[in-house]
């Protein structure tokens, strides 16, 4: 009998799903601020590709993404849960040796995906909404050099800056 992995501390909570909410981003348009963010993640971890990923209730959705067709994933797919309720870089060397994503669709299927590295998107209230991630098809045994997780926690910290301006902006535009 397969045992299937503990789901992630930070995934379940009305706390953290009415923080997403609040922030009124789920199935919006691209934005450039967003757009740019993941090109830059992909740019400088040299990765194939580059996310801004929410997890939202039953799946995540990708606000921004480069590198990958698909908008989101059922959370069944979704890496990016295991950074819930963290506050510093996951880094997964080989997603197929890892007890967590060893069977999950994305790294068993046809993408094989192996490599990923999420900075977390943190509320300032502490709770964690997804995150800025680059994966890669090849393992990385060395994960990314230090420059490079500086890097990817800037720029989430950059899509919860920007989050929270839509979110000022909506609340103006409020009569």
């Amino acid at each position: 009998m397969t045992r299937r992995p503990k789901a992630p501390a930070g995934l379940a909570g009305r706390g953290r799903l009415d923080a997403l909410d609040g922030y009124a981003v789920l199935d919006t348009a691209p934005e450039p601020g967003f757009d740019g963010i993941v090109i830059l993640a992909r740019a400088i971890c040299a990765a194939p590709v580059a996310l801004v990923s929410l997890v939202a209730d039953g799946r995540q959705w990708f606000k921004a993404r480069s590198g990958f067709p698909e908008c989101g994933t059922d959370l069944d797919a979704s890496v990016c849960k295991h950074v819930l309720g963290r506050r510093d870089l996951l880094v997964i060397p080989d997603l197929s040796c890892d007890a967590r994503t060893a069977g999950n669709p994305l790294v068993t299927g046809e993408r094989r995906l192996r490599f990923y590295a999420g900075a977390p998107l943190v509320t300032p209230d502490g709770h964690g909404l997804g995150s800025v991630c680059v994966i890669d098809t090849e393992p990385r045994p060395l994960g990314l050099t230090e420059e490079q997780r500086e890097c990817l926690q800037v720029l989430a910290g950059l899509v919860m800056t920007q989050l929270e301006m839509r979110r000022s902006l909506a609340a103006m535009a409020q009569p």
